[in-house]
């Protein structure tokens, strides 16, 4: 919602235009004014310009004290117009502090005291308070009249704030692209009247109407500009902190932008600003919260909203409010007839106020009359959610084929339940291609995942393994099938990547020292906020045919064909359950393993212990350090594998859930002696087999290229044995020592035949995006690797965590691994814990012997741990790293 505005041309001094204009200006000059002791006509412009600073930007309670000195200090002056301008100012003030009746009143009063051209403006301000309230047709019908009247005076500020208004009603009203004429029309008059914190709004507003149209990279331009010119002109604007938690919910960063949201409710109560912007912030905490399924969480902000807009007088937002509570309790369940009540009362509630996200409140009334055996009052409730399937923004068109999918499910209908699973997930797929950010294509598969679940929940009930397996490529790392889209040569990015490589240096530098490091921390921290924002805001490639749109392509038949005597083991993560479907043979079988969670929490202990074993503080005998890996392998194995025996004699290929994609395989009995390779699913293994297979001769050419980083405790002594074991066969390239620098690096490895990095790896869970390999002149990064046109055949990375990687969105994962699969790279060998830099040379020379001697990057792995099992260090070394791609 766009913050009124008031300009005031008839007062001398001018000071009502300035607060809106340059507030810290007005204030100033305001206060100067007042210690001169005016007139009253004179003090009463000074309080209404201090009181209108205050009600945008400070203390709401401090705002109405000066309004109310101003309408005195107007009525002692003999002015109707004056008391009346400041009427209308203290009504919206009293609005936003909650008081809605008092507020109505004092606009209702200002529109009746004014005439001629000032009651047109009290018209737009009652208007523009009422959308707040939620009137949203008597606010429509006061901006109408407002309008026309602005526009035959010819005074286009005000007619542009109008305009803005009308625009946000168009859009609380489901009008997107009504909003955007009056838009544009709003921007063009606000930059002919100089009005640069009103055209930050039109910024704002216009990032809205994008996120509404579906265009999340427009939206979040939108939101970054418009960010940047209220933090120049030294203003808060908590609409925009609104609008970027939705883009962000939309994005899939559910955690952002709770984080986002309870920053902005601390700096809210911290200047004691608005009730009614408070109860707004808690409402979108509450929305993203419940998108992180944290239901609990959400309930609790959701109550509080709907507490204030309750007594605030806000019916519209109360509705919506109310929608966040009924959707919090389902998934915190039970389902209760009390619920069914307050679902029923929220749809009714929302379709009085003509809300866009009525379907979302049918579908909620549906899922606990399904659960409740209310069968009739489920079907139709679904029925009217499901309406929407087939025109509206994309993920409103997901949410309806959601509801018929539940509705098909409820009857039985199979052919129907995956019909409406699949036209849904085909509507995110069209959203996702729209996306540059790799970041973003994985997050926003999150709002497919329960369509996905139902697909492969239904093939598990039919007994089907085929389907299963279908569905769970459906929907499984399909952000790294959508071709990478190279990021512009934005040279401000590249300057903020230099930027952020060398404070990076310089903290390792003062860390070292022990200096403060603070300053340096905080400005990483901007830079790296900086580079994510643009990022997000790539544009994809926008191709909406099949080949491009995750696997809507893949063909069971086609993998087994191409599989031969090899075997893959997709693991699908059904309800907390896993299955093993074991592909081979011609033919795919079940297997039940163990809970996710059981095999999570294995997998986060195998982990700790290898990291042990390899880093100290002691190392064990060979025998115990035999016996402790043995009893890990075979735990793991009975979690992870379950039943899933007689692999054959080929090699294995394990695509697991995002979540345990840091497994260390090769600890497991089965496949200890076994060439394995792990790929984010069946379809990317696939296509990296075929083209493989296709490149032929090709594949053996090209450069090899070694790199060794600083800092490691063995100086990459793997490095030169590698430099004089290649330089004879083929072209070398070797960097380190003060030339392995990023650029010098990137230009080396693109396209290269095989990439062998001795580098310290830095995983960052908390921003994937910006896990590292640190170089000579600072950390390489996911961004900087995303610049390659091609990634090289096969790399080779011995550095700690470089295998690791976070899942996210629906089954996605984000990584230094992860980047370069889209951009061509077959084969990966990473660690999956931080590694004992001496036990990894030997490794890494024995893996290197044996890919000279044409062994695959999997299978040279396998044997170089051989030659390695009878060192404890170098046994657990070896079986931290695992090889990634076609292998």
């Amino acid at each position: 919602m766009a913050a009124l505005r008031e300009r005031e041309k008839d007062e001398p001094p001018d000071l009502v235009s300035l607060a809106v204009s340059r507030p810290h200006e007005a204030l100033q000059r305001a206060r100067t004014i007042l210690a001169g002791d005016p007139g009253p006509l004179t003090a009463s412009v000074a309080r209404q310009a201090i009181g209108l600073v205050l009600r945008e930007y400070g203390d709401i309670d401090a705002a109405i004290i000066e309004l109310r000195t101003a309408r005195r200090l107007a009525h002692r002056a003999g002015s109707a117009s004056r008391e009346a301008d400041v009427l209308g100012t203290l009504g919206v003030a009293l609005i936003f502090a909650g008081r809605s009746v008092s507020g109505r009143n004092a606009l209702d009063a200002a529109v009746q005291q004014s005439t001629g051209h000032l009651r047109y403006r009290m018209l737009f301000r009652r208007g523009a308070a009422l959308l707040i309230i939620g009137q949203n047709r008597e606010a429509l019908e006061d901006l109408n009249t407002a309008i026309a009247a602005m526009r035959a005076a010819g005074d286009q500020g005000w007619e542009a704030r109008a305009l803005q208004e009308r625009a946000v009603s168009s859009l609380v009203s489901g009008f997107a692209r009504r909003a955007i004429a009056d838009l544009r029309r709003a921007e063009v008059l606000f930059d002919a009247s100089g009005q640069e914190l009103e055209a930050g709004e039109a910024t704002m507003n216009r990032g809205l109407v994008a996120l509404r149209l579906g265009d999340l990279p427009e939206a979040l331009s939108c939101f970054d500009e418009a960010a940047e010119r209220f933090q120049d002109l030294g203003a808060t604007e908590p609409d925009l902190t609104i609008h970027r938690c939705a883009a962000l919910t939309a994005a899939g960063l559910f955690r952002d932008a709770m984080r986002e949201a309870e920053a902005a409710i601390a700096q809210l109560d911290q200047i004691h600003g608005r009730p009614t912007k408070r109860a707004e912030l808690l409402l979108i905490a509450a929305r993203s919260a419940l998108a992180a399924r944290e239901p609990t969480t959400a309930l609790v902000w959701a109550t509080e909203a709907r507490q204030l807009f309750d007594r605030q007088g806000r019916r519209w937002w109360r509705a919506h409010a109310d929608l966040a509570r009924v959707s919090a309790g389902i998934e915190a369940g039970p389902a209760t007839a009390a619920l069914l009540r307050a679902a029923q009362r929220c749809v009714r509630e929302l379709s009085d106020v003509s809300s866009p996200d009525l379907p979302l409140a049918r579908l909620a009334t549906g899922r606990v009359a399904l659960a409740l055996g209310r069968m009739p009052m489920a079907n139709e409730q679904l029925v009217a959610a499901a309406a929407g399937r087939r025109h509206g923004p994309p993920l409103s068109r997901a949410v309806a084929w959601l509801a018929e999918a539940l509705r098909a499910e409820a009857v039985g209908d199979s052919q129907r339940l995956l019909y409406a699973c699949r036209r849904g997930l085909d509507v995110i797929d069209e959203y996702r291609s729209m996306l540059g950010s790799s970041e973003l294509r994985a997050q926003t598969t999150a709002h497919g995942a329960e369509l996905a679940n139902l697909g492969q929940r239904h093939a598990l009930r039919l007994g089907r393994p085929r389907l299963m397996v279908a569905w769970s490529e459906r929907w499984r790392a399909v952000a790294l099938a959508v071709p990478s889209v190279r990021p512009p040569a934005d040279e401000e990015l590249q300057a903020e990547l230099v930027a952020m490589r060398n404070i990076s240096a310089q903290l390792s530098q003062g860390t070292d020292r022990g200096v403060q490091t603070g300053p340096l921390r905080q400005e990483r921290q901007r830079l790296e906020r900086a580079v994510r924002a643009r990022a997000l805001r790539t544009l994809g490639s926008g191709r909406r045919d099949a080949q491009h749109l995750g696997t809507r392509g893949f063909v069971i038949s086609a993998l087994l064909d191409e599989l031969g005597n090899d075997r893959l083991l997709e693991l699908v993560d059904i309800d907390g359950q896993l299955h093993v479907l074991a592909c081979g043979e011609g033919r795919v079988r079940r297997f039940m393993a163990g809970s996710t969670e059981h095999a999570a929490r294995e997998v986060t202990f195998a982990r700790f212990m290898l990291r042990r074993l390899a880093v100290g503080p002691t190392v064990p005998s060979p025998a115990d350090v035999h016996n402790r890996l043995r009893r890990m392998g075979e735990t793991l194995e009975q979690v992870l594998l379950g039943g899933a025996g007689d692999l054959g004699d080929g090699k294995v290929i394990v695509v697991p859930p995002g979540r345990l994609h840091a497994v260390p395989w090769g600890l497991l009995p089965q496949l200890r002696s076994r060439a394995v390779s792990v790929v984010p699913s069946a379809s990317s293994w696939l296509r990296a087999h075929r083209t493989a297979a296709g490149e032929g001769q090709n594949a053996t050419s090209g450069s090899v290229v070694l790199v060794r980083g600083p800092g490691l405790a063995s100086q990459g002594a793997e490095i030169p044995q590698l430099a004089a074991d290649y330089s004879s066969e083929v072209e070398t390239v070797v960097l380190g020592d003060g030339t392995a620098t990023t650029a010098r690096v990137l230009s080396a490895i693109d396209g290269a035949r095989l990439v062998h990095i001795a580098a310290h790896g830095t995983f960052r869970a908390d921003s994937p995006l910006f896990s590292s390999l640190r170089l000579d002149d600072g950390p390489l990064t996911v961004y900087d690797l995303e610049r390659l046109r091609r990634g090289p055949r096969q790399l080779v990375l011995s550095s700690c965590d470089s295998g690791v990687v976070a899942p996210v969105g629906a089954d996605e994962v984000l990584g230094l691994a992860s980047s370069l699969i889209p951009l061509g790279t077959a084969a990966i060998l990473a660690s999956v814990v931080p590694v004992n830099d001496a036990a990894v040379v030997p490794l890494m020379i024995a893996v290197h012997r044996e890919l000279r001697r044409g062994a695959s990057l999997a299978e040279a792995l396998r044997d170089a741990r051989r030659e390695c099992e009878s060192d404890p260090v170098g046994a657990a070394t070896g079986l931290s790293f695992i090889c990634l791609g076609v292998g």
